[in-house]
């Protein structure tokens, strides 16, 4: 789920920001594309990020 924030101290929007979580569908790895390139998102045993090409 994608959350859009606002930053409180001049009214700005703050970065998007994406759950991990809801990007695995609840897994542990998930493809993400970027302009035709496929990367692979994997959360570790750890609960590290680790994004590959």
């Amino acid at each position: 789920m994608m959350e859009t924030r606002v930053n409180a101290d001049n009214a700005t929007p703050a970065l998007p920001r994406h759950a991990a979580r809801d990007l695995t569908k609840g897994g542990n790895i998930a493809e993400i594309e970027l302009d035709g390139q496929v990367y692979t998102l994997r959360i570790t045993k750890a609960g590290k990020l680790i994004l590959t090409k």
